[in-house]
């Protein structure tokens, strides 16, 4: 099967929705998830997908097929193309130089980063939903589980630490604005992603002691405490000890 021309048209009114956080999906918008695609489809779909911009046939053969020789992930990446079903053509523009994802794909890592770097900067406006439990959920899934692609992990990582701080800094303006429920839902979700930083536990405590919980604060620090003592041998920071020092001491 030959490649489809660079200047086909996709179908017109058909949005297509790509998905990459929790794990990978692809459909038309409205409707069920289409027929899982191949391997090999699935990959190159979730790699534009993680790009913002473009890219050239030899970044992505390079990439997607590291292990191959240039002559051979070229072939694979010709391959990969020409087996895509017909609506994941409609997805892909192609060029003899260059891929990438059609305007009219919306992609959920996109959109979860732009709400990360708006929580992040100050200067940003915040848009509706931003301080909200849909904000949470977009920030709470881990990208591709399950894929062990070099080039998934380190997409996986950047995300992870991306989505921590956004949990923190969302945790801090939900707590400023007296919403207590969420912030603490933030913060938990920050904990559940790695239970071993401090900053995601602090948060959490801030939260009850914003709300005047003090006993929820002293346990939170307390079962903090114990996992680090049990697990890493360790004792928590100064500074996470001076949230509770007043408490502690009485």
């Amino acid at each position: 099967m030959s490649e489809p021309s660079a200047s086909q048209e996709p179908v017109v009114g058909r949005h297509l929705e790509i998905s990459v956080l929790g794990g990978f999906r692809f459909w038309v918008r409205g409707k069920d998830a289409l027929p899982a695609l191949a391997g090999n489809s699935q990959r190159l779909l979730a790699f534009l997908a993680l790009r913002e911009r473009s890219v050239t046939r030899t970044a992505a053969a390079g990439t997607l097929w590291p292990e191959a020789s240039e002559h051979h992930a070229h072939a694979s990446l010709r391959s990969a193309i020409s087996r895509l079903t017909e609506i994941a053509h409609e997805a892909i523009l192609v060029s003899v130089h260059d891929l990438s994802l059609t305007d009219d794909v919306t992609v959920d890592i996109r959109e979860s980063r732009a709400l990360a770097h708006r929580l992040l900067n100050r200067s940003e406006q915040e848009q509706e939903g931003d301080l909200s439990d849909r904000a949470i959920t977009a920030l709470s899934a881990d990208l591709l589980p399950d894929w062990y692609d070099d080039w998934v992990i380190i997409e996986a990582e950047d995300w992870r630490q991306l989505r921590l701080h956004a949990l923190d800094a969302l945790t801090e303006r939900l707590i400023a604005s007296g919403h207590y429920a969420d912030a603490s839902g933030a913060a938990l979700a920050a904990v559940k992603a790695e239970p071993f930083r401090e900053t995601a536990h602090a948060a959490l405590i801030r939260v009850h002691l914003a709300e005047g919980n003090q006993a929820e604060a002293l346990a939170a620090f307390e079962r903090f405490r114990e996992l680090l003592r049990a697990e890493l041998g360790l004792e928590p920071s100064p500074m996470l000890q001076a949230l509770v020092k007043d408490l502690r001491s009485q």
